[in-house]
């Protein structure tokens, strides 16, 4: 068999790699830390669990500007107060928890912005149709 070194694969090379005469054995498809493609796909697509929300590139960033931590108390009554506008049809809803504030996308289960409610001008939202203080 003659290899080749130039960059480009023989006609025996591409016959033993793709009809299986090659003594070597095919690598899985999988990356260093075991998992496969399939397993790092369905990561990335599945949504989060019943009821949870996630926060939005902005939404996060905005919790980090202000210095908002939440603790898990405040998330578990910000998903209850998500699942309650979905049951009422609410598509883009502001979810009040304590003294903070969210504005929620509710059938994607995403916060799009978040903030401190003394932050709120005037203490006005726009683009809402409706609201859950929890």
């Amino acid at each position: 068999m003659k290899i080749q070194n130039n960059g480009f694969l023989s006609l025996e090379q591409l016959q033993d790699q793709y009809l299986g005469r090659n003594s070597r054995q095919v690598q899985n498809n999988s990356t260093g830390d075991g998992l496969s493609f399939q397993d790092i796909l369905s990561r990335k697509t599945e949504k989060p669990g019943v009821g949870e929300v996630k926060f939005s590139k902005h939404a996060a960033g905005r919790l980090a500007d202000r210095n908002i931590e939440l603790t898990e108390e405040q998330v578990e009554r910000l998903n209850l107060g998500t699942a309650k506008a979905g049951a009422k049809g609410i598509n883009e809803s502001l979810v009040i928890v304590d003294s903070f504030a969210f504005i929620v996308n509710v059938p994607n289960h995403t916060v799009i912005t978040a903030m401190e409610r003394a932050e709120a001008n005037e203490n006005v939202f726009t683009n809402i149709d409706g609201a859950v203080i929890i």
